[in-house]
């Protein structure tokens, strides 16, 4: 009898299901940065669906459904995203596109503003699966996206220092928490600063649960009507801001941060879960950009392939935002906004200090990037479009014009 060979007395490597991996590759820091990117997302943009929808005279019972369908449309789109290429894609709702329904919507009836809804939705999703975006973002320059996504983060990252004149002890105590921890325990940093806040902002009396209520969401359909005046003047519109104040930047983030996975299924899917969940007043998602960056940073894991579980988190507490529609919405109105903007900042201080690293570092790209960096941080808004979408072309414009034809 032969003995055995070294082959045959190694044991077998111990099976992983692919479904069980994000567990076994999550962490804590994750699931707070899938939480902070999730209550960043709503506390800063929700207030304008609320807006929106009361200028419309749109009822409670519509309002609660447009709340559940852009929330289950980005939690639905995160997760299968984020499993799909395992990387940190984070999904959000238009916010430039609810700020636009605000004048808008109430001039239009609310049938007619559902059909505008799909034709927006159709014209993403055919960008999408045609591909041309993809080729549009390979010609952008590395350090021009790199400053875009600076750019996008600055404003986020300098309202912990506006917040410090409004409730200065909480937002001091806040930061030096966080500079303390970050010496000594950096993967602690967020998630410390995070608890000590909420304790400090209950000890201050900023917490405020007297309306707070718990509220399931009930999903409301609407027969989408068309008409040319309402894909012409909210449709079309719709469609611009997506792509150039959200999806552009979003990729720029996930480029930014060296994660080149293909942007046409990307923004294929929004549009797909777009059309799908319109008739339920959901007037678009998008991708993330702000948001995402809490996810693809250093801070959501160490581990840059493990970054995605943070992605699947924040789409897990989409999924709850959505069930429980408006009570999301009164918890996080119950939390201060201080508490809230400091924490979105700090999580994306490693975000804005890889963005302006990466946008130096080229001595060709070097000026038209310090321009990118500053239109987008300017706030500009031109013809209705943000200014993540004026600092890409004149950073682009800047390029050209300093190096076409140069050896």
């Amino acid at each position: 009898m032969n003995p055995p060979s070294t082959r045959e007395l190694r044991s077998p490597p111990p099976m992983r299901h692919p479904l069980l991996r994000p567990f076994a590759d999550t962490s804590l820091h994750a699931v707070v940065a899938g939480f902070v990117a999730m209550m960043t997302g709503y506390t800063s943009s929700l207030v304008l669906i609320f807006q929106a929808g009361r200028a419309a005279h749109l009822t409670d019972a519509q309002i609660s459904s447009w709340i559940w369908a852009i929330s289950i449309g980005m939690a639905v789109s995160t997760i299968t995203l984020s499993l799909r290429f395992r990387s940190p894609i984070v999904v959000a709702f238009s916010t430039p596109g609810a700020a636009l329904l605000i004048a808008s919507l109430p001039h239009v009836p609310y049938a007619e503003a559902i059909g505008a809804y799909i034709v927006s939705a159709a014209l993403v999703t055919a960008i999408g699966l045609t591909g041309w975006f993809d080729a549009l973002m390979k010609r952008v320059p590395a350090g021009i996206a790199s400053a875009l996504l600076a750019g996008i983060l600055f404003e986020i990252g300098i309202e912990i220092f506006h917040a410090a004149q409004v409730q200065t002890m909480l937002v001091l105590t806040m930061f030096f928490v966080y500079l303390g921890v970050k010496r000594m325990a950096p993967r602690y940093a967020i998630v410390t600063t995070l608890v000590v806040g909420t304790a400090m902002a209950g000890v201050l009396g900023l917490i405020d649960l007297t309306r707070f209520h718990v509220t399931l969401a009930k999903p409301v359909f609407t027969m989408p009507s068309f008409s040319l005046a309402a894909a012409v003047s909210l449709g079309l519109p719709l469609f611009v801001v997506a792509m150039a104040s959200q999806n552009m930047p979003g990729v720029a983030v996930l480029r930014a941060d060296g994660y080149t996975t293909p942007s046409s299924p990307l923004i294929g899917t929004t549009g797909v879960m777009s059309l799908l969940l319109a008739p339920f007043g959901s007037h678009g998602v998008t991708l993330a950009a702000i948001t995402a960056a809490i996810c693809t940073g250093p801070e959501a894991h160490e581990d840059r392939s493990k970054r995605y579980t943070a992605a699947l988190w924040c789409g897990l507490f989409y999924l709850v935002a959505g069930i429980f529609g408006a009570t999301i919405a009164a918890l996080f109105a119950a939390l201060p906004k201080a508490l809230v903007v400091s924490v979105a900042a700090l999580a994306l201080f490693g975000s804005i200090q890889s963005g302006l690293t990466n946008a130096m570092s080229n001595a060709r790209e070097r000026e038209a990037a310090l321009v990118t960096f500053m239109v987008t941080a300017s706030g500009l808004t031109l013809a209705g479009i943000g200014s993540a979408f004026w600092g890409l072309v004149a950073g682009v414009v800047t390029q050209v014009v300093l190096n076409a034809r140069r050896p």
